[in-house]
């Protein structure tokens, strides 16, 4: 509370062991928790420049009074009576009147706040009791019906494969879309002989088209189709109690061309990985038939990081056909959908997800971005998937918030430009050969918790910001669409765009269903004619027309 400032060392400096037997703490020293806490009273007490800390103070020491209190064997036997004696006397002698109970810890400030002993014992025991009387009936009726589906797969699986059936998913029961999401629209299209399903939670269903079986996750139907589909394809692992038979073929997607580590490489980024267990993903990798992969960079990665006896399939991604098969028609369309202002220039800003952070809060300011580019500029915000929600709360004005929308594609069709700063989305927004700008100021805090493959400043597809003022420098001066920038990203793409011409799905289809060996030949990239954006086809896009902030300071552009 007295400290200026905090300095954090990115490595793990004490290890507190606690012992497994809890019982082991149950000693008189917990009681030395009411002398410590009179210590750091009398602490702030004495300095009136920390007085704001006592309200928060006050409400940490009876979370720890109750953490005591209620935790099983903290105490020594017979003692529970007096801490709770002394607790309330705490209590009352350090309150700070005037700042309200949370509602989720009323119940223990009460305890503490009257000394209920009996009243808690009573209140315990009568929750005890109730759990003891549900929670065998919840727990019996799960387990029998976990019972029957385990018996239903078994039996599914000892029935014969339907030849003419596939299945498919993406991110773990999400809508219809990704590479999942292409290839079965590529299955009903060219080889209509097979019938489609998709695995999704019944909110995601209004997604998928009305051709294809809608199955949730968990039921009779959807272990029927795991057991007994002849090919399977997915973006991430099917459900690690999947049995995978003879004849049956396993499609792996995965979903963009990896920036940021991935696979085996994780275990070095514990807080990346969280509780990913390596030895079940490595577990689902020797399931795989085929893995996709758009370019050289991803194969040799995914080799190294997924290692298994699968065939990579360079095809392209499944999900970017779309881009070299969209016309104006259709990018007009689906501005209007959004509500795009007519002949504006509409700014795609989709930050990854950042496993260093706790909270995934926007690290743009949208709305003074937008002020000081001026009105012909609207942004799509589009948060990850794994942010939990909105990126733009509230959206208003130009802020269009589109984190729900079903389709990224089509906001990248929508869009002029893409903002990002690590996500994988710019190796699939660069077939559309529209500008793309980098936003990376947390780069070094990114790399590492997560690590990258290379560096994205040193190769990146477009200019690039270190913060929200150089970023806002780049679009006044018309460096995002300059001719610096278009040299950058054309190197990009021939790095990483070698494959997506529109026909990945095609290929994959014709390949792994149809068994063709002559498969149609790669567009080069000089012959490909992505649909223009609609201020690039009106050519509306200004050298500089926007005032320079008067904080922004002029930017180099990245060599």
């Amino acid at each position: 509370m007295s400290a200026e400032s905090i300095a954090t060392l990115d490595r793990v400096c004490v290890h507190h062991r606690q012992r497994r037997l809890s019982r082991a703490l149950g000693t008189a020293y917990h009681f030395d928790i009411f002398d410590q806490y009179d210590r750091v009273f009398a602490h702030v007490d004495s300095r009136p420049e920390l007085a704001r800390w006592r309200p928060v103070l006050f409400h940490r020491m009876v979370d720890d009074l109750w953490a005591v209190f209620a935790g099983r064997d903290r105490l020594p036997r017979g003692s529970r009576a007096e801490f709770l004696r002394r607790a309330r006397d705490h209590y009352r002698a350090h309150r700070t009147p005037g700042h309200p109970v949370p509602a989720r810890s009323w119940l223990r400030h009460q305890v503490l706040r009257l000394g209920l002993y009996r009243t808690y014992r009573v209140v315990e025991l009568a929750r005890r009791l109730g759990q003891r009387a549900t929670g065998p009936v919840v727990r019996l009726a799960g387990a029998l019906r976990a019972a029957a589906l385990r018996l239903h797969y078994r039996v599914q699986l000892c029935l014969p494969l339907r030849e003419d059936r596939a299945v498919f998913a993406a991110y773990g029961g999400r809508g219809h879309g990704c590479n999942p999401g292409a290839l079965e629209e590529a299955f009903r299209t060219f080889a209509p002989h097979l019938r489609t399903a998709w695995i999704a939670r019944p909110e995601h269903h209004h997604t998928i088209p009305t051709a294809t079986l809608r199955l949730r996750p968990g039921t009779a139907a959807y272990w029927t189709a795991l057991a007994r589909s002849k090919y399977l394809v997915n973006n991430t692992d099917f459900d690690s109690r999947l049995v995978k038979r003879p004849g049956q073929v396993l499609v792996q997607t995965q979903h963009g061309t990896p920036l940021k580590h991935m696979g085996l490489d994780l275990q070095e980024r514990p807080a990346a990985a969280g509780d990913l267990d390596f030895d079940e993903m490595l577990s689902g990798v020797d399931q795989w038939d085929y893995l996709l992969s758009p370019n050289r960079h991803t194969t040799l990665t995914w080799e190294r990081v997924f290692p298994g006896g699968y065939t990579v399939l360079p095809y392209g991604c499944p999900r970017n056909d779309v881009f070299q098969r969209a016309t104006s028609q259709d990018v007009r369309r689906l501005r209007e959908s959004l509500g795009i202002p007519e002949r504006s220039v509409a700014i795609l800003y989709a930050p990854t997800h950042r496993d260093y952070r706790r909270t995934q809060r926007a690290t743009l300011d949208l709305d003074r971005l937008l002020r000081r580019l001026g009105p012909r500029f609207v942004v799509l915000a589009r948060a990850h998937h794994r942010h939990g929600g909105p990126l733009a709360s509230p959206a208003t004005g130009r802020v269009i918030e589109v984190s729900d929308h079903p389709s990224v594609e089509s906001l990248c069709l929508a869009s002029d430009a893409l903002v990002t700063d690590y996500s994988s989305l710019m190796f699939d927004y660069a077939n559309l050969d529209r500008p793309i700008v980098i936003h990376a100021e947390d780069q070094e805090a990114y790399e590492a918790a997560r690590g990258t493959y290379f560096d994205l400043r040193s190769f990146p597809p477009g200019a690039v910001a270190r913060s929200e003022d150089e970023l806002t420098d780049i679009f006044a001066t018309g460096h995002w669409h300059g001719s610096r920038s278009t040299q950058l990203r054309s190197a990009f793409r021939e790095r990483f765009c070698p494959y997506d011409d529109g026909r990945a799905s095609e290929r994959v289809v014709r390949h792994v269903v149809l068994g063709e060996t002559e498969l149609p030949p790669v567009i080069p990239l000089a012959e490909r004619h992505p649909v223009p954006s609609a201020a690039a086809a009106l050519d509306r896009f200004p050298l500089a027309t926007v005032p320079l902030p008067a904080t922004a300071t002029p930017v180099t552009e990245p060599h």
